[in-house]
């Protein structure tokens, strides 16, 4: 079970500043390998890793987990476009926009026949 936002989050910051896995690695004391984990969300940090992270980047345990971050700075999202979703097989979390809520909760209303063309049309 991943954070979509975390695992992206915790590879542009180490590469924006210029840190190495082994680097972050050393400072959370785990092997590279675990730390290397986090940034393909095979395995989530427990909450002492995650408030060194945001130690190490000078931001908040929300920005770390929730904030969009570009290459070069965080893109504040407080109120913003995103609702957060949970993608049921494998528990990641996602992101989607007003507008992909309004379509998902329409989607859920059609007949089963209306979804079958819907789906055929995706295809």
């Amino acid at each position: 079970m991943s954070n979509i936002q975390l695992v992206k989050n915790l590879h542009r910051l180490r590469k924006a500043h210029g840190y190495t896995q082994k680097q972050i690695s050393e400072r959370l004391n785990i092997s590279r390998q675990a730390y290397s984990n986090y940034e393909t969300g095979k395995r989530a940090p427990d909450l002492d890793s995650l408030i060194r992270l945001a130690d190490l980047y000078h931001i908040s345990l929300d920005e770390l987990v929730n904030q969009i971050y570009d290459i070069d700075h965080v893109i504040y999202e407080r109120k913003g476009p995103f609702t957060p979703a949970m993608e049921i097989e494998n528990a990641d979390t996602i992101y989607l926009t007003k507008e992909e809520v309004e379509l998902l909760q329409k989607y859920r209303m059609l007949s089963c026949e209306d979804r079958l063309l819907l789906k055929r049309f995706f295809k």
